[in-house]
């Protein structure tokens, strides 16, 4: 208390000059219209500038949400177009067949965060939020909303650790959208932004831009989703296959939002081909 006392008498003029600026303030603004209309438009001014930083702020935090269900909304849009597109290609084979195979829904999709990542290693992986608890197996494929980003390498019971395609030990079958051309994406450890397609046929006919897909050759991924563009082609001495260097659709070093593909015959596929 005493601190107190001597405080405020150490600083009483000040806090008298102040006492006095705040009534001359109201003084002036009560008794007069113009610096009325002043004080009001700048506080309202100030008052907006405010809220409009409090409502930004709100917001940013607010679009993690939002994102999330934006995800979870993709996942399951993306979950009936496989299925139906699988669905379709069964009954082109079996439309004379009154069988009920091609009713069921084989592919689905579990959403999960990037919760660690890296992309500047020869052997890169990243840490997802999901694991056996929430039904996620190693060989699962991975994605996010730009195309292929992984395979799930190891998982616990609420993480699971994916390679990322941005490793240089792992293939991906992939192909040439929209063409019979299939060939195995590799990464070789430079440029996170660009992988190579290699053991193309020499006869495959391709574009600058053609776009290239997963090939539907494994049940990691169903077949069709995106994984990059075509830059060129690599000179090499081979007189078989040529090797195209390819443009990856995802941005490894943003992966926030991915998705774990299951495939409820990948067990029974992998057995009947020995895998």
């Amino acid at each position: 208390m005493r601190n107190l006392l001597n405080f405020l008498i150490k600083y009483s003029t000040w806090f008298v000059f102040a006492f006095y600026v705040l009534i001359s303030c109201i003084l002036l603004v009560n008794t007069s219209k113009t610096h009325l209309s002043v004080y009001l438009s700048s506080a309202n001014a100030i008052g907006g500038t405010i809220y409009r930083t409090s409502s930004e702020i709100t917001d940013y935090f607010g679009l993690l949400a939002v994102n999330k269900r934006l995800q979870e909304s993709n996942a399951r849009l993306e979950n009936e177009v496989l299925n139906l597109r699988n669905q379709l290609k069964q009954y082109d084979v079996l439309a004379s067949d009154s069988s009920d195979y091609g009713r069921y829904r084989r592919f689905g999709y579990i959403g999960a965060s990037v919760i660690n990542n890296s992309t500047s290693h020869p052997l890169n992986y990243f840490t997802i939020d999901r694991g056996s608890t929430d039904g996620i197996e190693p060989g699962m494929g991975v994605v996010d909303q730009s195309g292929v980003v992984g395979i799930v390498d190891v998982t616990g019971k609420r993480t699971s650790r994916v390679i990322s395609l941005l490793n240089q030990n792992q293939h991906f079958s992939a192909k040439i959208k929209s063409t019979p051309y299939v060939g195995s994406l590799t990464w070789k450890g430079s440029d996170p932004r660009v992988a190579y397609l290699e053991e193309v046929p020499r006869h495959a006919k391709y574009h600058i831009g053609d776009t290239i897909t997963t090939s539907g050759f494994s049940t990691t991924f169903p077949e069709g989703i995106d994984i990059g563009t075509v830059m060129g082609n690599i000179k090499t001495n081979d007189d078989t296959f040529i090797v195209l260097k390819i443009r990856l659709m995802p941005d490894f070093k943003q992966l926030g939002t991915v998705r774990i593909i299951n495939d409820i015959l990948k067990n029974e596929l992998d057995s009947i081909s020995g895998s």
